[in-house]
């Protein structure tokens, strides 16, 4: 029973460290800036071009491929084969006025030739050209693996009055000249995206053709009885959105640029595909306090039987009426004249086969 005992105090408040108050989930801050140059088949690309949105926050992408729809007009074109009963062999096909909320356009009642090929469609009133009938697609992740990420992380602890920071606090230009390792940089948190994309085991090509979601978990697991430098971040990657769903992988989005072409609203339209970073922050701190220690301590000796013996030796020992609680507590049985069994107890005779409570006092204690 003690060996059973001294496991369970270990398990208990050594592996589960039951004698610490906790708190779970840290305040939070987080401060993202990405750095690099990439080219396209058509120009060079900086950050301010590639990463949506600017401002820095814990969710950002960075744009790896693009369909480029240039110099929309608003005006009267074929719908896109991909839209619902937009095929049409004539008028008759067509509803004028029919607005499809998954189209480009609102129908003129008109079938007209498509963009390329013999197949016509219906005619949108619109931003025209529509995006399929004259997207250019363009690749911008032949750099992108270089690109570097800063992660500026700052947590709170408000339970314990404890923050601390992902960053060293060194004056020397460290920051300027270094990438992280998880040994030698561990405070140095400016990564590389081809190494983050690595490390959640993903192919940066694939990835940066379809888009996708990968996640970046920062966990400050902190053990507030020790000192602050063993508080340390640990990072994991993953992907998040689930590739091998095809209805539902990927990752991409569509934004506008609008500009006047002789007095006429003229746009390009482009559809992005990209790598969006979502930064994740969770952990839990811990520090010594009495009340869940005794706590958990009674806890424990009570599963396994020792709290009643703890509270008789107690009561027998330091009680000032110690002997009419021993006198409640057991039964003495004193021998009767004769050798024969005293009050309640079975007669030593081996003929005797039954033997019953005689004593009505003893019955009662029982």
């Amino acid at each position: 029973q003690l060996l059973i005992l001294l496991y369970f105090v270990w398990y208990v408040f050594i592996v589960q460290k039951s004698y610490q108050d906790s708190e779970t989930g840290p305040e939070s801050s987080v401060i993202t800036k990405v750095k690099g140059l990439t080219l396209s088949e058509h120009k060079v690309w900086d950050v301010e071009e590639y990463v949506k949105p600017p401002e820095g926050g814990s969710v950002f992408s960075i744009i790896t491929r693009i369909e480029v729809t240039s110099f929309q007009t608003l005006g009267t074109c074929a719908e896109s084969m991909r839209v619902r009963n937009a095929t049409c062999d004539s008028d008759e096909d067509c509803v004028a006025g029919q607005l499809d909320m998954l189209g480009n356009g609102l129908r003129t009642g008109r079938c007209v030739p498509y963009y390329h090929g013999p197949s016509k469609t219906c005619e949108v009133s619109g931003w025209c050209p529509v995006e399929d009938g004259a997207s250019v697609s363009q690749f911008l992740g032949k750099m992108a693996p270089n690109f570097t990420i800063l992660i500026k992380n700052s947590i709170h602890y408000p339970k314990f009055q404890f923050s601390k920071g992902n960053i060293e606090n060194r004056k020397d230009g460290y920051l300027r000249h270094c990438t992280f390792h998880e040994v030698s940089d561990l405070y140095c948190p400016i990564f590389k995206l081809g190494y983050i994309v690595e490390q959640a085991g993903e192919n940066f090509t694939e990835l940066a053709h379809t888009g996708g979601v990968i996640g970046v978990i920062i966990n400050w697991d902190c053990d507030l009885d020790l000192s602050a430098s063993m508080c340390n971040p640990k990072y994991s990657f993953r992907r998040l959105d689930p590739k091998h769903i095809p209805a539902s992988s990927g990752y991409n989005f569509r934004f506008a640029k609008y500009y006047r072409i002789n007095g006429s609203s003229t746009r390009t339209l482009i559809k992005a595909y990209g790598i969006r970073i979502d930064v994740i922050v969770h952990g839990q701190a811990g520090k010594f306090s009495l009340i869940p220690t005794i706590i958990n301590l009674a806890t424990a000796l009570t599963s396994i039987g020792v709290g009643s013996f703890l509270c008789d030796w107690i009561l027998l020992t330091f009680m000032n009426k110690n002997k009419v609680y021993s006198h409640k507590k057991f039964d003495k049985m004193v021998d009767a004249p004769g050798g024969g069994a005293g009050p309640g107890l079975c007669a030593s005779e081996p003929s005797q086969q039954d033997c019953t409570l005689t004593d009505a006092r003893g019955l009662a204690q029982l």
